[in-house]
């Protein structure tokens, strides 16, 4: 479940508001999103995928986290290196090497 926009890291790109499939997110007037509805949130990953500043964490539960948990901590999270970690693991942060273009096509028969 969606548990942190870090304001620090966040660049107003609205991506996370945009691919949210279910509008988990609002905008505040200075641009920042904000987590408007959290039980509305799948833990499909996707706005944690596609955020270019590694700004947002997503814990891999069904349900939010207690108060006080370390998964609700920007700084617990920054410290770990969890902030952006699951873009990380799928290929889509920091390191990325776009392999597609490098990709050898075998020749089609004739």
């Amino acid at each position: 479940m969606i548990e942190v926009v870090d304001e620090e890291r966040c660049i107003t790109c609205d991506t996370c508001i945009d691919v949210c499939p279910t509008q988990v997110f609002d905008r505040r007037e200075d641009g920042l999103p904000v987590i408007a509805r959290q039980s509305d949130c799948q833990t499909c990953f996707l706005c944690e995928a596609y955020c270019p500043a590694d700004a947002l964490f997503v814990a891999p539960l069904r349900a939010p986290v207690p108060d006080g948990s370390p998964l609700a901590d920007r700084d617990a999270l920054d410290e770990r290196g969890l902030l952006g970690s699951y873009r990380e693991a799928i290929g889509w942060g920091k390191g990325r090497v776009p392999t597609a273009r490098y990709a050898v096509m075998p020749p089609l028969p004739h």
